[in-house]
């Protein structure tokens, strides 16, 4: 915990120099709201983020129309990206836009825990862990509970501890925790098949190829485990990065490849059979106006397509990457927690400061371009209730499905974007905040809310 808060003191203190309302949801102790938010005074508030990152459509593409493909049935959403490439195109998913049902499926977010893991899918079921390693299977029919893990610590210096994420593999579940401890769940009755511990704790889901589950843990450590008995195969050790986003992010994979962001702002692609690097680049660029440009975490998943790695930093760069060299084709002065989502002739990506976009996947220039946030601020009370701000809802996402672009926030919308031209289709009220991507199994959406509830939109 003395980490955690060493990270809290310098996130807060960054939000407390740029005035940087989104920096609530980094506060590691709760909510949207738990946290310290940020101060506003008189007068008009303007983004510190825009001053610097001033993005247009390109003159030759604005308006023109692009290829994507057509939505395909979802048969299985085995790890956090769908696949071990992070990469899904277009689900066919969702097309009413309506919720059909929601359950709890353990303990929301407070002061001490924080719901982060993404749900994953498989034989009709729905595996999701809330913010004490709660994992349960839920019927993916009606959200019927199946069976439910409890796998949380009751005692020692861990029993605060929050974070992880689930893999399938195998009739297995593999969990992460920031327990510290890695395990296999029987898929079928969630018995435990083994555990091992970590030194560290793991906020992040682990990625799953072969016989081996890979995780990166707090101190930008990557570790392959035996998908046997949890046996450590390799590691590797990155730059050492205490300050972080409340994210966590898993690596990509292609064939031998896998493809591993850390909070240092390094991308690092290495041998999946012994750990070997095959190259290293840093995805970080500080700026005059944002001190929290400093902070050069790659909270979303890198994604694999067409023989390109696309990811985005929160200190100000999107790029994308030749998965066999390296060598940057194209980088976007943006600043993003999210994962990117290639499809077809685009990448869509939504920025820290609410802007949605699509972007040429083979040159960076941007089709088009939107703020999410015109129209939905909120005004909120300061620190200790002295002050009023103007808050900006944090954007989850996007996944497209069924010729929809959707995005979560913080208050409790989902939005449908046209993944064509970023005009509004539809909205939705899920209830509660969504810091957690969508997924899509059959014909439907799911989500896991704050509130720890699983959610299926039809």
């Amino acid at each position: 915990m003395n980490r955690i808060v060493k990270v809290a003191v310098l996130v807060a203190a960054c939000a407390a120099v740029t005035a940087c309302s989104t920096a609530r949801r980094i506060w590691p102790f709760g909510g949207g709201d738990a946290g310290p938010a940020a101060v506003a005074s008189q007068g008009e508030r303007i983004s510190i983020l825009a001053l610097d990152n001033t993005l247009t459509p390109a003159e030759g593409l604005a308006g023109t129309d692009f290829f994507i493909p057509e939505p395909q049935a979802v048969a299985s959403w085995p790890l956090p990206g769908g696949n071990a490439d992070q990469t899904m195109e277009h689900v066919a998913a969702a097309a009413n836009f309506t919720i059909a049902w929601r359950h709890s499926v353990g303990q929301g977010s407070g002061r001490k825990s924080v719901v982060t893991a993404p749900p994953v899918a498989m034989d009709g079921r729905i595996y999701t862990m809330d913010s004490r390693a709660r994992v349960v299977a839920s019927d993916a029919s009606n959200g019927g509970e199946v069976w439910v893990a409890d796998l949380s610590d009751k005692k020692g210096k861990d029993k605060e501890a929050f974070g992880g994420g689930l893999a399938v593999a195998d009739g297995k579940i593999i969990v992460t925790s920031g327990f510290r401890f890695v395990a296999a769940l029987d898929a079928a009755t969630g018995r435990v098949l083994w555990r091992v511990k970590t030194e560290s704790p793991i906020h992040a889901a682990p990625s799953v190829a072969g016989n081996r589950a890979f995780a990166v843990d707090v101190d930008n450590e990557i570790i392959a485990f035996n998908l046997d008995n949890g046996e450590q195969v390799w590691s590797y050790q990155a730059i050492q990065e205490p300050a972080r986003i409340l994210r966590a992010s898993s690596p990509a994979i292609e064939g031998d490849a896998v493809i591993a962001p850390f909070s240092s702002g390094e991308l690092v692609a290495m041998r999946a059979s012994n750990g070997n690097p095959l190259w290293n680049e840093v995805l970080s660029r500080t700026t005059r106006t944002s001190a929290l440009s400093e902070i050069r975490d790659i909270p979303g998943r890198p994604a694999i397509y067409q023989g390109s790695v696309y990811a985005a930093s929160h200190s100000g760069v999107f790029a994308a990457m030749d998965l066999r060299t390296g060598a940057r084709r194209w980088e976007l002065p943006v600043s993003s927690i999210n994962t990117p989502w290639p499809a077809g002739d685009a990448v869509f990506l939504v920025s820290q400061d609410g802007q949605a976009m699509a972007v040429n996947k083979e040159t960076g220039q941007i089709y088009w371009i939107k703020d999410l946030n015109k129209g939905r601020t909120y005004q909120e009370g300061g620190v200790l209730g002295l002050y009023d701000h103007t808050a900006r809802p944090i954007w989850t996402g996007p996944i497209l499905a069924s010729n929809r672009l959707i995005i979560v926030n913080d208050r409790g919308i989902a939005l449908a974007l046209n993944p064509k031209t970023g005009e509004d289709l539809a909205t939705l009220n899920i209830g509660a905040a969504a810091y957690v991507q969508p997924i899509a199994y059959g014909d439907a959406l799911y989500f896991v809310n704050d509130k720890a509830e699983l959610i299926a939109i039809r």
